[in-house]
Order: structure tokens, then sequence, then C-alpha cells
């Protein structure tokens, strides 16, 4: 299993937060609680092997899409 760990920024109050993304598998799309005001995050990852890189993108989870 392969693990990244990184400090993200909570888009609701910009507390930094510690989350663990298991890049072992295909992209993910997962909801972090944040560590200090307790909303959700929403995290997504995509890993990309051909270029040996790892996005994140993080957004509120209240965030909607058109």
């Amino acid at each position: 299993m392969d693990l990244l760990h990184k400090t993200i920024l909570c888009p609701f109050c910009g507390h930094p937060t510690p989350i663990t993304l298991d890049i072992s598998g295909d992209d993910q799309d997962d909801i972090e609680d944040c560590s200090n005001c307790c909303n959700p995050i929403h995290v997504q990852t995509h890993k990309d092997e051909l270029h040996n890189k790892v996005q994140v993108f993080i957004d509120a989870e209240d965030e909607q899409y058109y």
C-alpha cells in the first residue's frame, strides 16, 4: 500500500489539516473532516502514472458543480 501524507488547508476555516491518501489504486473521491471546524472537505486524488505524479484537488463538500 502506497500512502501519501499531506497537510492541506481547510476550505472553510483555513486551518492546516493533515490527511493520508492511499495512492496504490485508481483515482479516489473522499470526504475528510477538518480537525479544527469538523466541516467535511472533499478530496479528489488523481494518479498520473504517465508523468509519475499524484494530483490532489480540495474543495468544500457543499460546493456544487453545474
